[in-house]
């Protein structure tokens, strides 16, 4: 049973706060990966939540290789969100304030592969073709990246 699930059992619905990485993979196309989520059904970006004695670089690897089937060399930290930002009620009532770290994936390789149930589909989107229906803290992160975010090798 992971962290969360195991506090969820003690707090409820509660709000929380949670610790996590969410990782920025970008193709050779300038396309940013995204996934269509099965939790909420809108599109976001990989990434999750820290289990315990895990170090965030860790928690990035091992949700972009659960939720994607991706491989990373490296991960690069871009930014931390938190506060109001980090806010999210869940369809099944969960509140969470995210302490999300930002990451940008170098020298991904490997197929994508949805191997964990979280993701109905996997897919690249250029800045002008995003998807209409984004949750909304993926959204914050783009926003708050703007066209920089489509930079495949960039130092933030």
């Amino acid at each position: 049973m992971s962290y969360i699930s195991s506090l969820r059992e003690v707090v409820g619905n509660r709000p929380i706060i949670s610790v996590g990485a969410t990782i920025l993979v970008i193709n050779q196309k300038q396309e940013v990966l995204m996934q269509f989520r099965s939790d909420t059904l809108d599109w976001g970006l990989p990434g999750g939540s820290m289990e315990l004695g895990e170090t965030l670089e860790e928690v990035a690897a091992r949700e972009l290789k659960e939720e994607t089937g991706l491989l990373a060399e490296q991960f690069e930290l871009i930014q931390v969100f938190s506060g109001s930002d980090g806010y999210f009620k869940y369809p099944n009532g969960d509140e969470t304030y995210g302490v999300i770290h930002l990451y940008q994936a170098k020298g991904v390789h490997g197929a994508l592969v949805m191997e964990d149930g979280e993701s109905l589909a996997l897919e690249y989107f250029s800045k002008e073709n995003l998807p209409k229906k984004i949750e909304k803290r993926a959204q914050t992160l783009l926003d708050a990246l703007g066209d920089r975010c489509f930079e495949r090798e960039h130092s933030f």
